[in-house]
């Protein structure tokens, strides 16, 4: 298979971790990438013309929608929104979680369907907390899988 170099790497910002975003930083300057983050407020970024902060509306899903219309085939979406995540699959770009797990059109059915399974539980309040903690194993792991895309 053939591999192609991204276009542009779309941060879903407002949630991804700093951590992962400084690492995207310093790969979008190593390969000469395009970063462009998304999110629904300001966002601390370096200078760089590799990397650009768009802010849209407060709107519902409307940072998820701003990257739907505009990502390209074989760019790289990072977010942890499995619907988004879902549709950039759709338009043949890739979409990685921050946590490093590489979504593929093969699994994001049953990654889709297990998220509204387990939504019943949240809203009923069967299941309280949210995901663990992000930590230095979900760094390594991002960063490998990362490097797989990119390289």
């Amino acid at each position: 298979m053939l591999k192609h170099k991204p276009n542009t790497i779309w941060i879903d910002a407002d949630a991804c971790p700093k951590s992962v975003k400084e690492l995207i930083f310093k790969v979008s300057c190593r390969l000469n990438i395009s970063i462009i983050l998304v999110a629904n407020s300001h966002q601390v970024i370096p200078q760089s013309n590799l990397i650009k902060l768009i802010v849209v509306d407060k709107g519902f899903d409307a940072a998820d929608q701003y990257i739907i219309d505009l990502v390209q085939i074989h760019d790289i979406v990072i977010t942890a929104d499995i619907p988004l995540a879902a549709k950039v699959l759709k338009k043949e770009a890739k979409a990685l979680n921050p946590r490093g797990e590489i979504y593929n059109a093969n699994t994001i059915g049953s990654i889709l369907s297990m998220r509204d399974f387990m939504k019943e539980f949240y809203d009923a309040g069967s299941i309280r907390g949210g995901p663990a903690a992000f930590g230095p194993k979900d760094f390594k792991q991002f960063a490998d899988s990362l490097n797989k895309l990119v390289s």
